[in-house]
């Protein structure tokens, strides 16, 4: 068996060892005789898997009491339209757009309520992170939305917007566990996991409970009310329980890692390596304003369409899979999320060494 440097953006790369767990479990979980694929959500066996994968969350992120875990379907997608229903009481809400998820996600809240869009970086191709010190906060606004982490176009929030008192919604997509966070800065933080947590099929929404409502958008469906699943510890319906199966190993393997401060560090010594080279290449640069740059993913372009071709096309005959840049942008990106190991970032970097002297 040959494993690859995966460095696709999303369904990414998985721990092997929970993997390799996953694998050994596939036909008998812990003695049940069956696989998680197969057992029934309302099981004693799958009760204490659900139960653990929260709890190990809740330790992993200190998540206060206030504040509900919730794993869901839709993808983040969905949380475009959920948000907007759940929580805009005025029928207004404020949108910082810096990428086209962000974009998106104002775009179907439009169809709820009066958008905002308060900051933009649409300006310079979203290479950069507004400044959101003093924003013109609208005085109805329900919420402040932010995608804080944008995968296609390699920017991260490192400071969060001065929401002046209103509640801030964020996509942590991305960029979910790869450094510690406090919660409490945030109304509602969700992410699909399918990025740096788990298989694609699960979305999990960690939301304060005073937003946790039975005022929702009139014609709101019934499975997209937070209550529905706050009340139920997301057992509404059948969840995706193989997924958060997976995300419940992810959350045990961070936690044996060390956890968020650790992955934050060699988080931090990886993105360095490939970061550090792009500055003094003479063929490759990166897009992103030095500041703004997201420690998980790292778009880089040569200039010439030709010549990132011919770099993708060589790099995955090296065994460097997915490096193919967004289609809305083109060029290159890495994405080096928690489990790339920095191996696999140094050996990206050799391969780029070796490709710049026979092509400059």
């Amino acid at each position: 068996m040959s494993r690859v440097y995966n460095f696709s953006a999303g369904p990414a790369v998985l721990p092997e060892e929970v993997l390799k767990e996953a694998a050994a479990e596939m036909l008998d979980y812990n003695g049940t005789g069956m696989s998680v694929m197969e057992m029934s959500h309302r099981s004693k066996a799958f009760e204490e898997i659900i139960t653990a994968a929260e709890q190990d969350l809740r330790d992993l992120m200190n998540i206060p009491d206030n504040y509900k875990v919730l794993f869901l379907q839709g993808g983040a997608s969905q949380q475009f339209a959920m948000i907007p229903m759940n929580l805009m009481k005025k029928k207004e809400a404020d949108y910082i757009v810096t990428g086209q998820w962000a974009k998106k996600a104002a775009k179907e809240a439009a169809k709820y309520g009066k958008v905002n869009v308060v900051a933009s970086s649409e300006d310079k191709t979203f290479s950069y992170i507004p400044d959101c010190s003093d924003l013109p906060i609208s005085e109805n606004a329900d919420y402040v939305y932010i995608c804080e982490n944008n995968t296609i176009y390699g920017t991260k929030f490192k400071e969060l917007p001065n929401t002046k008192g209103k509640t801030l919604v964020a996509d942590v997509s991305s960029c979910f566990l790869s450094e510690p966070v406090d919660v409490t800065k945030y109304g509602v933080i969700y992410g699909g996991v399918q990025k740096n947590i788990g298989p694609a099929g699960v979305v999990i929404v960690i939301i304060r409970e005073d937003l946790i409502t039975e005022d929702v958008l009139p014609g709101t469906p019934t499975m997209l009310q937070y209550k529905t699943h706050a009340d139920v510890g997301s057992l509404y319906n059948t969840p995706p329980a193989y997924g958060i199966y997976i995300c419940g190993k992810v959350f045990k393997w961070l936690k044996k890692m060390g956890g968020l401060e650790v992955m934050k560090e060699r988080n931090e010594k990886k993105a360095k390596v490939l970061y550090d080279y792009l500055d003094q290449s003479k063929l490759f640069k990166g897009t992103v304003v030095p500041k703004d740059r997201s420690l998980m993913n790292v778009p880089f372009v040569t200039g010439d369409k030709d010549l990132d071709a011919k770099f993708v096309k060589e790099a995955k005959e090296a065994g460097f899979e997915n490096l193919k840049g967004h289609r809305t942008v083109g060029g290159m990106r890495a994405s080096i999320y928690n489990a790339m190991p920095y191996e696999g970032v140094v050996a990206l970097v050799e391969f780029m060494k070796k490709f710049e002297e026979e092509n400059l």
